[in-house]
């Protein structure tokens, strides 16, 4: 694997306690299969790439397998400047279900192997006793490990950082851990307080998420902006910040955002929190931990909980079973 140099501008920062290094910037998958078409989505890859970024966040799910497909093409003839991840969704299911899911995102990226897999959406209280369990998803992160098609292996989750510390105390050893790291998460149900620390004592490479709380809902209310939400959630000890692009003016002002970027000061971090303290206190801008809103249908479905059937991905779901005679369109 060739590490990137920083001549972008981009810092690039070490992942955990390996030699691997990553740009402080990444990009997020879920938004890549929001562009208006794949070749938009490809040249906003291989702009991502030419402007110093080279972490690129994926999962088997999103869109239906069309956030990897559109990335993959992105990152053809550039896959070797690049450090890939992309996410398993078992949601409890068993190993070889894993393994399959494993060799579809391996072909739809057109690669031989991921630097990062990690087990996605980590958001129900049984899910570190269903993925330690005999048969579960961590013997699969074992056996690909082994098998040289994944460098490293991690976790994500958004709902609530007690469950990350559950997973974490299964004692499965984690190269990563994905969670939501933004201003408000500083003062509600805090990955940043009650995770982060711990990472960074174990030496397990901390991506950080959602830095606009998802969906950019504190910026377009004037509570914040865009600079200043990024660069708060960038100067965190993480090993990089991954955030959704869904258009070039979104990758422009952000590649203009970690170009040359510097850390804020605690004190400007500390100014900060106080600012938005009373629009944090609620958890009104961090619906992910607080509602279905965020929670992926095949995750609950797999859970055999309810669905919300307004959210897009279900949306999605219900569209790509019109007419074709075909359940609902997942393995397992």
């Amino acid at each position: 694997m060739v590490q990137a140099s920083a001549s972008s501008g981009i810092p690039l920062r070490q992942f955990g306690k390996t030699d691997a290094r990553i740009s402080a910037l990444g990009m997020g998958g879920h938004h890549l299969g929001d562009a208006p078409d794949e070749a938009t989505a490809v040249r906003m890859v291989h702009e991502a790439v030419d402007g110093g970024i080279t972490f690129f966040d994926n999962c088997w799910e999103y869109h239906l397998g069309k956030s990897e497909i559109w990335m993959g093409k992105g990152l053809k003839g550039r896959r070797d400047r690049v450090f890939l991840m992309t996410k398993v969704c078992t949601h409890g299911r068993d190993a070889d279900l894993a393994m399959q899911m494993l060799e579809q995102s391996l072909n739809r990226y057109q690669t031989d192997h991921l630097d990062l897999w990690q087990v996605h959406g980590v958001c129900f209280d049984n899910d570190p006793e269903l993925f330690i369990r005999p048969n579960g998803a961590a013997e699969a992160l074992y056996k690909a490990k082994q098998q040289g098609k994944v460098r490293f292996v991690g976790f994500t989750g958004h709902k609530h950082p007690d469950i990350h510390l559950k997973m974490l105390a299964t004692g499965f050893p984690f190269d990563a851990v994905q969670m939501p790291l933004n201003v408000f998460d500083s003062q509600f149900h805090s990955f940043e307080t009650h995770v982060l620390p711990e990472l960074n004592r174990r030496g397990i490479a901390a991506l950080g998420m959602k830095p606009i709380s998802g969906h950019g809902e504190p910026v377009s209310r004037g509570v914040i902006t865009v600079p200043e939400a990024l660069r708060y959630a960038m100067s965190l000890p993480v090993a990089t910040t991954i955030t959704g692009m869904e258009s070039l003016d979104v990758l422009h002002q952000n590649l203009a955002i970690a170009q040359g970027f510097e850390p804020m000061s605690q004190p400007d971090m500390q100014a900060l929190r106080e600012r938005v303290k009373s629009q944090a206190a609620d958890g009104r801008f961090e619906l992910y931990k607080m509602s279905l809103k965020f929670d992926n249908p095949e995750a609950r479905l797999a859970h055999e909980f309810p669905v919300d059937m307004q959210q897009v991905e279900m949306k999605e779901m219900i569209q790509a079973t019109k007419n074709t005679g075909h359940p609902f369109p997942k393995i397992g």
